[in-house]
């Protein structure tokens, strides 16, 4: 693998460990039976990113407000590090996340958790989708204008 496709699958993996619940999270890391022993270099700690916008997304920029961020840096015994960020106040998770991106910079422990950890709580965060979308979509109105004849 490329560094950059490394960096690619780097940053998938990441995204699916933010969007998933801190349950389902801990619940496929146990089945895994990994366990490495680590410290921590940083956090978990909270703290506020300001959020900005683009009017049509060409626009200038403005601030919309800000939102709480969770983030977390651990060290492992082999001198692997790994780091975490996400959206919320979930430091259990954000500490797992980075314990996860800092076991995956093995190559072939980075397969083995693609395969059995992120896949699955992809699939579960795409039905989630799917039944979201479902939803939105039986509320839809669709207007349209009726041409009225001459009298």
């Amino acid at each position: 693998m490329t560094a950059a496709e490394t960096i690619v699958a780097r940053k998938d993996r990441m995204a699916v460990l933010a969007r998933s619940t801190n349950a389902g999270l801990q619940e496929l890391w146990s089945r895994l039976g990994v366990g490495p022993a680590y410290r921590l270099l940083r956090g978990p700690e909270f703290g506020l990113v300001m959020l900005r916008g683009r009017i049509g997304g060409t626009g200038d920029a403005f601030n919309i407000g800000e939102a709480t961020v969770t983030r977390a840096s651990v060290k492992l015994e082999d001198g692997s590090v790994g780091h975490a960020m996400m959206l919320g106040r979930e430091p259990a998770k954000a500490e797992l996340s980075a314990v996860i991106d800092a076991v995956c910079r093995d190559s072939g422990m980075a397969a083995r958790i693609d395969r059995d950890l992120v896949e699955p709580i992809r699939l579960e965060l795409r039905a989630a989708d799917d039944t979201r979308r479902g939803q939105t979509a039986a509320t839809r109105v669709d207007f349209f204008t009726m041409v009225r004849g001459e009298n």
